[in-house]
């Protein structure tokens, strides 16, 4: 089986795939196998899928686990609610939340491919054509090189090639956000803020994100604000004036937080509105390349690893008809991932919300009980067998798998 795409979800497919028996190629169009970004957060959720494909301990050893979900008011420096997220919230969604570096999870995921005998790993291969003749799957790259493979999965990210070859959407939607991202050495974090907590600085039009990672050596910082500037692709870097200019209303914390980073990676932050079908015959999408979604609910590397998971185990069930398993897989998935994908879109608004809007939210979030803030979750930590729930992700049959 052919996988185009070398990031988060492409890795994940190809370990899950692999864990079934089936042979994976995986295309990847960069020189070496590498993940831009810092910080990520993990729900319990995608514990679970780790559980699955065996790299909890991994993932673990490399984690931080706070003690708390935090949103402080970052025009008053008030706190609006505090949410813990060790011994009850653990308890009732039966794994934890989790923080880490994006290069550390890339990572443990490409050394678990890189153990088995299953997967083959190739860089510097960016495909360009698709063919589709009877049985199989014919892929050339910009080199003229040619891989054919039983099927194939798109996990090329947002701007993916082969989602335009299935779906022929066009470019992703420009949200209007943009995100600066860095990391601050723990040393220069000023010590009343080295708290071992996400925490979310919500202001008007803006928001700040702080959280220790690589073993609280680190702080990761995200920055987002509104803005019309626009540009594609992933790695530019971003402009100190703009960033202060739109923080310049916010506390003081939050502006000497700002203040301590030299040098941001910009992100243009884009999604696409949710799809019922990315699949076609034998060939299919995955992560954010079916359903790319915003960063509001920390869920984009969450859910193509979800997606995996299910691929593996409908392509497990039907392991003679793979358009048939593909096609089951998206049935699984899109109204999970489209729910996200709305969801995130939502609790963007909510994050920036100015005037009434802002007093409403610091009120509804103010007076909940931690019971019920775990309740709120449950659509998404939850192990529901509904059809937005990720039990589903795990349900399979018993067929053997594919050769």
């Amino acid at each position: 089986m052919l996988i185009v795409g070398g990031g988060i979800g492409g890795l994940a497919a190809a370990l899950a795939l692999s864990r079934k028996g089936l042979r994976v190629r995986l295309i990847e169009q960069a020189p070496e196998f590498k993940e831009i970004g810092a910080g990520i957060q993990l729900g319990p959720n995608v514990f679970h899928m780790f559980e699955v494909l065996g790299l909890t301990e991994a993932m673990s050893a490399l984690a931080v686990f706070p003690e708390n979900l935090i949103m402080m008011d970052s025009t008053t420096g008030e706190e609006v609610t505090r949410i813990p997220v060790l011994g009850a919230f653990r308890k009732k969604f039966k794994y934890p939340y989790a923080v880490i570096h994006r290069a550390d999870l890339h990572r443990v995921l490409l050394e678990a491919c890189r153990q088995s005998n299953l997967i083959e790993l190739i860089t510097s291969q960016k495909v360009v054509k698709v063919g589709e003749p009877p049985d199989r799957i014919l892929v050339r790259t910009e080199s003229g090189e040619t891989h054919e493979g039983c099927a194939l999965i798109g996990a090329d990210g947002l701007w993916s090639t082969i989602r335009q070859i299935l779906v022929g959407d066009g470019k992703p939607v420009v949200a209007g956000h943009i995100t600066y991202r860095a990391v601050l050495p723990t040393a220069e974090m000023p010590a009343d803020l080295r708290w071992w907590s996400m925490v979310i600085w919500a202001g008007e039009k803006v928001h700040l994100v702080q959280y220790p990672v690589r073993g609280g050596e680190l702080y990761n910082l995200v920055a987002v604000f509104h803005s019309a500037r626009y540009e594609e692709g992933w790695d530019s870097f971003g402009d100190p004036a703009e960033l202060h200019e739109r923080f310049a209303k916010t506390c003081a914390p939050v502006r000497t937080l700002l203040g301590k980073i030299e040098s941001w990676r910009m992100w243009v932050l884009c999604d696409r509105p949710p799809i019922k079908n990315w699949s076609r015959g034998r060939m299919t999408l995955l992560g954010d390349a079916a359903h790319p979604m915003l960063q509001y609910l920390a869920q984009g590397a969450c859910m193509a690893i979800e997606d995996s998971v299910c691929l593996a185990n409908k392509v497990e069930e039907m392991p003679d008809d793979l358009p048939a398993a593909f096609r089951a897989y998206q049935e699984a998935r899109y109204l999970r991932t489209g729910r996200v994908q709305i969801m995130a879109r939502v609790y963007g608004e909510f994050y920036h919300a100015s005037g009434v809007g802002r007093e409403l939210r610091n009120l509804m979030l103010g007076g909940r009980m931690p019971e019920q803030a775990f309740d709120s979750m449950q659509w998404l930590y939850g192990e529901d067998d509904g059809p937005t729930g990720y039990g589903r992700v795990l349900k399979r049959g018993h067929a053997q798998p594919a050769g």
